[in-house]
């Protein structure tokens, strides 16, 4: 009792604002009820790598698409809960893009709200930064998500947070436009581990899953050094007609 009364005065001195349509949220994040019901969810996905599929009879069995089927990437699974659309890209980059760091907790809060069980992982991590990008825009926005996350659930409060364990050696052009093979070419080779990870189980974390080269490269370099099972964890991934 006393901590939602705390919580209502807090409300009443901080009000948040939605970040869709600039009302108040009446909430402790920053997206009010309705903003939030333009949201779509990923629920009918192919169980590897998230692309949402049409809607299925029988959702009792894991479903591949037939990418996966015929050239399984080199992670297990990916958790995308979100299909992003207009309204969730408008807040991704406004926080990627805009600075606007206080949109994380949001960011994390909508992740949880569509994940149920997780699969136990050894460690966490961000899908880095060249330096030079990491310099220009101030911060990782995959670091912030990793930490929300590990803050957030229970079950994630083990689990190492690793930013040093994959290195982001060359900088690449922007992915934004390109189709997936120039996304493959553009990263071949961007990426080093530094250490092994024999029987480890990471998670990579990012923001956006559109072509999967990015969490290809990096779970590629994570399989080589041993990784026994890779998972991508982001907020949303693009429909089949954005690749």
């Amino acid at each position: 009792m006393v901590n939602s009364i705390a919580g209502a005065l807090l409300a009443g001195l901080f009000p948040n604002y939605c970040v869709l349509c600039g009302l108040r949220s009446n909430r402790s994040i920053a997206l009010c009820p309705d903003c939030q019901g333009e949201l779509q969810p990923n629920h009918s996905c192919c169980h590897r790598c998230a692309l949402p599929l049409p809607q299925a009879t029988d959702t009792r069995a894991p479903r591949l698409c037939g990418k996966c089927q015929h050239s399984p990437p080199p992670f297990h699974r990916v958790i995308a809960p979100w299909i992003y659309n207009e309204q969730l890209a408008y807040i991704i980059q406004r926080w990627k893009y805009g600075g606007e760091r206080r949109l994380t907790p949001l960011l994390g809060s909508l992740w949880l709200q569509q994940v149920g069980r997780l699969s136990p992982v050894d460690l966490l991590l961000p899908v880095p930064l060249h330096w030079r990008r990491l310099w220009q825009r101030g911060f990782n926005q995959s670091d912030l998500l990793c930490r929300q996350l590990r803050c957030a659930h229970p079950a994630l409060t083990g689990a190492v947070l690793e930013n040093r364990l994959v290195r982001r050696h060359r900088a690449t052009a922007a992915q934004s436009g390109s189709n997936a093979s120039q996304r493959a070419r553009n990263l071949r080779g961007a990426f080093t581990a530094r250490r092994p990870c024999d029987n480890l189980r990471i998670a990579i974390v990012d923001d956006v899953l559109t072509t999967g080269a990015t969490a290809s490269a990096v779970a590629s370099v994570l399989q080589a050094a041993g990784a026994s099972h890779i998972e991508v964890w982001c907020l949303a991934r693009t429909p089949a007609s954005a690749e």
